[in-house]
């Protein structure tokens, strides 16, 4: 487990911060996944708890974000770790949101991974969301002449 001060030159809204720590390729209990899972509304996870279970246990990393003993953020990340990775959950508390700490857990990512050749990842097409990857320096893929295909199993 790795602590780290997550609130360098970070705008807190008055929350208190001195807990917060980040911690490496610990997968959480389930309890606290299908809280977060939950409270973003993603019961595709937590209607299949052995999905859920299974690809914690399958990801190519997991970090989380904690204040105290509560999860607050976690992002996972799947893929070979040389030639791609692929973001496929970045999640963070809605009482914690707008404070910088989905974009801290990203840079965290791509300066683990910055070596490889494709970072991915797949999202609703919502302006916020996109203009928050976009700040992450994200682009669509169609900005590379590519274009993304997807199949769900629903």
């Amino acid at each position: 487990m790795l602590k780290v001060n997550f609130y360098e030159n970070i705008e807190t809204n008055n929350m208190e911060t001195n807990n917060i720590e980040i911690k490496d390729n610990i997968i959480p209990d389930i309890k606290d996944l299908v809280s977060i899972y939950n409270d973003a509304g993603w019961s595709n996870y937590t209607n299949n708890i052995d999905m859920l279970k299974l690809a914690y246990n399958n990801s190519l990393k997991i970090v989380s974000l904690w204040d105290g003993s509560k999860l607050i953020g976690i992002i996972r990340v799947v893929g070979d770790g040389y030639s791609i990775i692929y973001i496929q959950d970045l999640i963070i508390l809605t009482e914690y949101k707008k404070q910088g700490l989905g974009s801290k857990l990203i840079k965290y990512v791509m300066n683990t991974y910055k070596d490889v050749y494709q970072k991915v990842l797949l999202t609703e097409n919502q302006e916020s969301t996109t203009k928050f990857y976009e700040s992450c320096d994200f682009v669509s893929s169609d900005k590379y002449g590519c274009v993304a295909f997807v199949k769900f199993n629903m």
